[in-house]
């Protein structure tokens, strides 16, 4: 869709639709007085009537109103104006972009970003706007044979600023705001395409083109042979029992000088888990190909710094494999050696995560990072501690924990810290080897950040458990495209 930013009063707009809030009880915003004032109180002789009360999830669709010369008029209800949160201003932009989709009208012009969120300017509100109208508007229907929509798509959406001076920063949150869309919607593409389709292969085939399409991306790609000759022995263990290769994928963004140390991004990319020896339940298995969430937010993530432009250095490492039972698959009970040398005895094979993950951590040592961030749906704990709102964060430097935590709060892509307190990494002690892979039932999401804070003692480091916010499960279940927007709003806060 194509959005662009204007300022001008909505009764001088020829547009196909207008879309203007009112709030509850019965309040009209600017925008909807102006066409009031305009249509000879057309709007207010409705709300009298009890027509719409302004409530959240209330709209109501007006055609030929008076004195303007666009087609229609959206009224959507934007509640009680004291309550406008930034999650309730999400939930706007999302109500509304469901109502205008059912209009059939291809061009609209909104001017709900004059709402008052408090602390929030019109670069936050449109950058919201426009995330939030592509999130709604997603779908994925690759695969479908019959997927055409039964009504004409919206093309073009205006959004509005007051007067030209806030024009500058509405189009530079547009810019954002589109880069990072791209970068969502190749990370739920990728999560959302079947096991057999996304294999690690693939995974590599897509960091490849995002070589070609961004000259500032470099993509390296490591076979088994490679990662044997690195003794990536834990990654190794993981992918034993499957046909699909396992690949290591790096990609280096160039944004700064060569000098600068990179912020560097690891994602865990396990296209299938069944679990291996320690095989999964059937009942939703299917969803298991979502195990690739994190590799899929890094190539969503590099692609949104590539199309801003980011004046930063930027490196992914993606971890890639399946995790299959099968006559060579790693058993419970066996001891590896890692690339940093420690020994783990496996006791649990469906904790394979942090076992592609902590060679990846030591492999990521080579580039000299200002910090590593990473990203992984790693325990089942996290989304009963959390549910799908938060992320699970958990580092070893607490600034970089805040600087997550912020562009959290920002992005609306929230994470909650956790404890990484020594007390926990008790639960990991192995009689036969340097650590166990698992810890228990008990602070599972914690000890497995244990598990991994032991591969990343050389810098500062952060977690992001994103087992809760990665996918929606039930009969609309999908990837959500999470943490595509903190980790770009992290990087967008670190090159300023």
């Amino acid at each position: 869709m194509e959005f662009l930013i204007k300022s001008g009063n909505p009764e001088k707009q020829r547009t196909a639709c207008l879309i203007v809030g009112i709030f509850e009880p019965r309040r009209l915003t600017p925008a909807a007085k102006a066409i009031d004032n305009i249509s000879k109180k057309f709007l207010s002789n409705l709300i009298r009537r009890g027509d719409i009360e302004g409530k959240s999830g209330q709209s109501l669709l007006l055609h030929n109103v008076p004195g303007l010369l666009a087609d229609r008029v959206l009224l959507i209800g934007c509640g009680k104006e004291r309550d406008l949160t930034d999650s309730q201003y999400r939930t706007i932009i999302t109500n509304s972009t469901k109502e205008l989709k059912e209009t059939g009208a291809m061009e609209a012009v909104s001017y709900l970003s004059e709402l008052n969120v408090r602390n929030r300017d019109y670069y936050w509100k449109i950058r919201q706007t426009i995330e939030a109208t592509e999130g709604t508007l997603y779908q994925f229907n690759e695969y479908k044979t019959k997927n055409k929509p039964n009504r004409r798509q919206i093309k073009k959406l205006v959004l509005t600023v007051p007067t030209r001076k806030e024009l500058p920063d509405g189009e530079l949150a547009a810019k954002h705001a589109m880069a990072i869309v791209k970068g969502i919607k190749l990370t739920r593409d990728l999560a959302n395409r079947p096991a057999n389709i996304c294999t690690p292969v693939h995974l590599a085939e897509q960091a490849k083109n995002l070589g070609k399409l961004h000259r500032s991306i470099k993509v390296t790609v490591l076979d088994e042979d490679d990662m044997t000759k690195l003794g990536m022995n834990t990654l190794l263990s993981v992918t034993r029992g499957s046909v699909e290769p396992a690949k290591l994928i790096t990609l280096e963004y160039k944004g700064a000088k060569k000098e600068v140390k990179p912020i560097v991004l690891v994602g865990k990319g396990v296209t299938f888990d069944t679990g291996g020896i320690s095989i999964k339940p059937a009942a939703a298995m299917d969803e298991m190909k979502y195990d690739m969430c994190g590799a899929a937010s890094v190539l969503g993530t590099l692609l949104a710094v590539a199309e801003i432009e980011l004046p930063i250095n930027v490196v992914g490492v993606i971890p890639t494999t399946e995790n299959m039972p099968d006559g060579r698959a790693t058993k419970p009970g066996d001891i590896i050696k890692s690339m940093s040398g420690q020994t783990v005895e496996i006791l649990n094979t469906d904790a394979e995560g942090r076992l592609i993950l902590c060679d990846a951590l030591t492999y990521s040592e080579r580039f000299h990072p200002q910090v590593v961030i990473d990203i992984a749906t790693l325990t089942g704990a996290c989304v009963i501690a959390l549910g799908n709102h938060a992320s699970g964060l958990l580092s070893n430097h607490n600034p970089l924990a805040r600087d997550l935590l912020n562009a959290g709060e920002s992005s609306g892509d929230r994470a909650w810290q956790l404890p990484l307190w020594e007390e926990y990494n008790k639960q990991l002690d192995s009689p036969f080897a340097d650590m166990a892979n698992i810890g228990g039932r008990e602070a599972g999401t914690i000890t497995a950040a244990c598990f991994l804070s032991r591969f990343a003692e050389k810098y500062h480091w952060a977690h992001l458990d994103i087992a809760g916010t990665a996918w929606t499960s039930g009969k609309n279940k999908g990837a959500t495209g999470r943490p595509v927007p903190l980790l770009t709003q992290y990087l967008l806060d670190k090159s300023k």
